[in-house]
């Protein structure tokens, strides 16, 4: 696959040109930089409705390295979350494949934990101390005391350390997610698979999560694989984005944006990325290859 450079600046991403049958995966082209952690060649997705099979995506490829943040970037309808359940090991692809360590995924594990975007996502009747403790527990992980420790010090990572004994219904939606993250991370994951995760938040709150996210991720620097909708929101969080094709998703182009952070947001070259990345994705397929 071609990757291409989008950074603060003039020289923006060119398309990838359209993969063929028998078009060599990425791992490749990896192996002059180092194995990635996580690779996804060549995969397509599907699922059955009532009337038909559906292709959600098309001969996906791209890499993970350690530390990356990754946004997987798209329209509705793209198969980006789809992928997403791939790499979380819930769905088969029908075609390529999707390693991590140099490991098929065939099965969820936990080593890649997902973080969605709906807010009742936490066990109810659980204090929130006790929420980020059940996966190391069910898993068996840690005992019960290292895990009620490392709980309270994701707890204390994501700013909630004083309501580790309140239930969900007591917390805000925001405060929800950050619980989510703190129990994700308190797996240590290879890969924390992230779903459209402030979506739902109103949009003062999004900013603050965003915000909250890159300095856990500065201060842990774990791997990330992020799904948004959002051109502005992928801009922020990734260090690289994949931009898919409307349905089924291929991939456009993969671009490089760590050159662009908050503080970006509302100058021009911010401004001028968004517009490029927009015309990019929503171009009739082939136009400007």
């Amino acid at each position: 696959m071609t990757t291409t450079t989008l950074r603060a600046g003039p020289a923006f991403a060119r398309p990838v040109p359209a993969p063929q049958p028998a078009a060599p995966g990425p791992a490749a082209e990896a192996a002059a930089v180092g194995e990635p952690l996580l690779q996804v060649d060549g995969v397509s997705l599907e699922y059955r409705t009532r009337e038909r099979v559906v292709r959600a995506t098309h001969r996906v490829s791209f890499d993970l390295h350690e530390a990356d943040r990754f946004v997987l970037l798209g329209p509705s309808g793209c198969g980006k979350s789809t992928l997403l359940k791939a790499i979380g090991g819930f769905i088969r692809p029908v075609e390529g494949e999707i390693r991590l360590d140099g490991r098929g995924v065939s099965a969820p594990g936990p080593d890649r934990i997902v973080v969605f975007q709906e807010f009742d996502q936490l066990p109810p009747w659980k204090t929130v101390h006790q929420n980020v403790m059940f996966p190391l527990l069910a898993s068996r992980s840690l005992g019960r005391k290292e895990a009620a420790e490392r709980a309270l010090h994701y707890l204390d990572k994501v700013g909630l350390a004083r309501f580790a004994d309140v239930h969900p219904h007591q917390l805000s939606g925001g405060m929800k997610q950050r619980v989510a993250i703190a129990r994700a991370l308190a797996m240590q994951p290879r890969v924390l698979l992230m779903d459209e995760p402030f979506a739902a938040l109103d949009a003062l709150t999004r900013r603050k999560m965003q915000e909250e996210l890159l300095a856990l991720w500065d201060e842990v620097r774990f791997t990330l694989l992020f799904v948004t909708h959002s051109i502005e929101e992928a801009l922020v969080v990734g260090n690289r984005i994949a931009l898919l094709s409307p349905h089924p998703g291929r991939m456009r182009a993969e671009i490089n944006s760590h050159g662009f952070t908050l503080g970006s947001l509302g100058g021009s070259e911010f401004q001028a990325a968004s517009q490029r990345i927009h015309r990019m994705l929503f171009e009739e397929e082939g136009a400007g290859a």
